[in-house]
């Protein structure tokens, strides 16, 4: 077997055209969700969030917004506000880990665990709303499929 990957093969678009079109969608989405990811972990570090208290204002604005008894309201006073320092590293590390192994096709499956897990986090803070929900699916397809092997490093250190 050559380097290509099976579905790069013309005999694979002649037999198998909507899963064809599925695996470049599907690439397209990865592209387009690792820049979304990457640009979210640059934009922290170019607003300071690793050395200033940003995170913690905006967890605080955030609890004049909710209910006093809603889960949130303990999660960001007993956790993420406390946390604040140690949040803004893992979730700014997280979104630039994310970005780059989309974007790369290295780890894709690791790479959406943890940008579900960080989705997670900002739900179970306050941050959830149905614009979420997007996200959400398109962090369970990337765990679904190995999608670096289509396109990217992950197929270079199968071997």
């Amino acid at each position: 077997m050559s380097g290509m990957p099976e579905v790069w093969r013309w005999s694979f678009l002649r037999e198998q055209p909507l899963r064809f079109a599925g695996i470049v969608l599907h690439l397209l989405l990865r592209t387009l969700f690792g820049l979304f990811w990457l640009a979210a972990g640059t934009n922290k570090i170019r607003k300071d969030w690793l050395t200033s208290d940003m995170l913690e204002r905006i967890f605080r604005d955030r609890l004049t917004e909710m209910h006093p008894d809603s889960f949130a309201v303990m999660y960001l006073q007993k956790f993420a506000i406390p946390l604040y320092k140690p949040v803004a590293l893992v979730m700014t590390a997280g979104e630039l880990y994310v970005g780059i192994a989309l974007l790369l096709g290295f780890t894709t499956r690791w790479a959406a665990g943890v940008a579900f897990f960080i989705l997670v986090n900002l739900a179970i803070g306050g941050y959830y709303d149905a614009s979420l929900i997007p996200f959400f699916l398109l962090a369970f397809m990337m765990m679904k499929w190995d999608s670096g092997r289509w396109f990217g490093l992950q197929r270079f250190f199968q071997r």
